[in-house]
């Protein structure tokens, strides 16, 4: 008996999914185990394995398509058996006739491309500017082939100077400087993901239902750029800011705990784990790959985690466990060489830092002028949960074991 198979819920907060791609086709036999399709999540890329062995009979959606939660997304069976009450008529070509909607939809859009007849004046002339006229002539451009965009359709030296060149003559050997060339930009759709459908869903919900309030605090970071210098001398791994960044919040949020909670409507939870999600950057959007444990970790095996993790969610590869269950969230565009800016919090969050780039700034020491290093970071936190008090003890917790590194490992 032919057997359904349905888009799986991947995530725990996913919709529906995309096919990203189909590792089959119609026809082909799988056996139980077998990836049969690549899904496009809210978070990551899924791929989907079928439990049954048989013959793919149907393939529904194409690739590039949306499916909800159960939606129908192929059918396994024997070969040759009769399907058509499971399918209702849908049919694997429907991708192909789509395609050759748009091909048949683009044929008129083609047709529109020739430059409609040029206006003329009542002694039967090209309506022109003498300019555009004599730019025309040092070009050999047709004038009855250019589309003109002066008053009543006139053409003007601008419309000579962009035509592209249909309809034209070949130009007499004339030794004119020729015209910049400035590049069109062409107005366009872009399809919605699912991981900017989430991000979308989420931070809306985080900012306009949680109040937020921002505070910022100035850091000298010689100390650290000296101690990382010293680290990555004679250690393999390399450790990067963001690495010590990562490893003071997690150990400030353990003498901070209201800062490390979530807000969940009757209670307060904070918790007993300090798992610190790392933004990562990605064409689609951001994903939050999360250190677990990261106050029991040292600088070396937090710089590999970020790593790994980091390589994996460019790749749409992460894990739901790899992204979920963090307490606490660092959003870096210091590489960026963005000085201060303030992030939405991720939720269940009750806080989120945002870490500038480190900046060569003047600094008063001991009464005198000299160079400084110093990195702007700024918290961005729940009103609900904390206090503008406790979020200002935690910064500067994370301000002096930034400043005195040494002090992270005791």
């Amino acid at each position: 008996m032919a057997i359904k198979i349905e888009m799986p819920k991947l995530s725990d907060t996913m919709e529906e999914g995309v096919i990203a791609k189909w590792n089959v086709k119609e026809g082909d036999k799988v056996e139980a185990g077998d990836i049969i399709a690549e899904v496009e999540t809210d978070k990551a890329t899924m791929d989907v394995e079928v439990f049954d062995g048989g013959t793919i009979l149907k393939i529904v959606p194409g690739e590039g398509d949306a499916v909800p939660l159960g939606g129908l997304i192929a059918v396994i069976g024997e070969e040759g058996e009769d399907i058509s009450d499971l399918v209702d008529g849908s049919a694997s070509s429907e991708p192909a006739a789509k395609d050759e909607e748009k091909v048949e939809a683009a044929a008129p859009a083609e047709k529109s491309k020739a430059a409609p007849a040029a206006p003329t004046s009542d002694d039967g002339r090209v309506k022109a500017s003498p300019l555009a006229r004599k730019i025309a002539e040092e070009k050999g451009i047709d004038l009855t082939s250019v589309n003109g965009t002066g008053p009543e359709g006139r053409i003007i030296k601008k419309d000579v100077e962009d035509f592209k060149g249909v309809g034209s003559v070949s130009a007499p050997s004339v030794s004119a400087p020729s015209a910049p060339v400035f590049k069109s930009l062409e107005s366009k759709e872009v399809k919605i993901s699912q991981m900017r459908k989430a991000i979308a869903r989420r931070l809306s919900e985080s900012k306009f239902s949680n109040p937020h309030f921002y505070e910022t605090i100035d850091i000298d970071m010689k100390a650290a750029i000296a101690a990382r210098s010293a680290m990555n001398a004679s250690n393999d791994v390399k450790i990067s800011f963001n690495d010590i960044v990562v490893k003071a919040c997690a150990v400030a949020l353990t003498r901070h705990q209201a800062v490390n909670s979530s807000w969940l409507g009757d209670v307060i939870m904070e918790h007993g784990d300090v798992n610190v999600a790392v933004a990562v950057a990605i064409d689609e959007g951001l994903m939050t790959p999360v250190i677990k444990h990261a106050d029991k970790k040292g600088l070396a095996q937090i710089s590999a985690e970020t790593k790994e993790l980091a390589g994996l969610a460019r790749e749409r590869k992460l894990q739901p466990d790899q992204m979920e269950g963090s307490t606490f969230t660092i959003s870096n565009l210091g590489m960026f060489g963005i000085e201060e800016f303030t992030a939405i919090i991720n939720p269940p969050n009750a806080c989120i830092l945002a870490v500038g780039a480190i900046r060569d700034v003047p600094v008063v020491e001991n009464g005198e002028v000299v160079p400084g290093k110093r990195m702007k970071v700024t918290l961005s936190s729940d009103h609900r949960v904390v206090d503008g008090a406790k979020s200002a003890q935690f910064l500067n917790t994370v301000k002096d074991l930034i400043e005195n590194p040494l002090s992270m490992l005791l």
